[in-house]
């Protein structure tokens, strides 16, 4: 690679981690619900949540930069099938988190694991959103394949921590939400919050 191309790569991927941490450390539904997670369980039991959402979503840079977000061009439909399957699936995980119990019940519910969370990726609208317009702004040509999976890495890197600070404040405010009916509060709190960030990510009509 030639100096100049390593200049402006390394450009590139600098302004990538910047767009990387603002859109893991923003709100969104994975943000909301590892809260819930570290409020209801501490964070000990929620680390292999924050595992499977950063490894889920670098595998899902991966494949999207390598191609399979291209189908939302060439099949537009598709994008709407997304938003409703996605909507309908964290309108469902909103009523679980709302009709939890509490603080008795901490002990035989279960956090969600890793695999689930990395599964979760791909029905989380904001996730799609984010790997569509990361690797359609960030991607150079040349080298296709290598720059891919440097975005993924870059991105799995700076998404754990982040998402790893609000698991963080979830468990430093279990004290605090010891009461069962305060605890169904913040859950059922978390719950609108799961629903209103459907609202600027399926308003979109396309996924870049």
């Amino acid at each position: 690679m030639a100096f100049p191309d390593l200049v402006a790569g390394s450009g590139v991927f600098l302004a990538f981690s910047a767009f990387a941490l603002v859109s893991s450390i923003t709100p969104g539904p994975n943000n909301t619900m590892v809260l819930a997670s570290g409020v209801n369980f501490g964070f000990a039991r929620t680390i292999p949540h924050l595992l499977g959402i950063s490894g889920g979503f670098a595998l899902m840079v991966a494949l999207v930069g390598l191609g399979l977000g291209s189908m939302f061009s060439h099949w537009p439909w598709t994008w709407q099938v997304l938003r409703v399957v996605a909507g309908a699936y964290l309108v469902w995980l909103a009523w679980k988190l709302a009709t939890s119990g509490g603080v008795q019940d901490r002990q035989v519910a279960r956090p969600m694991g890793f695999l689930k969370a990395a599964a979760f990726q791909w029905v989380n609208p904001k996730a799609w959103v984010m790997a569509v317009g990361a690797c359609s702004t960030y991607v150079l040509h040349g080298n296709v394949w290598l720059n891919v999976l440097m975005l993924a890495g870059i991105f799995a890197v700076i998404n754990l921590p982040s998402v790893a600070m609000w698991a963080v404040f979830g468990s430093a405010l279990r004290r605090w939400l010891a009461q069962p009916r305060v605890l169904r509060v913040f859950n059922v709190g978390m719950a609108l919050l799961l629903l209103a960030s459907l609202w600027p990510i399926l308003g979109a009509h396309h996924a870049g």
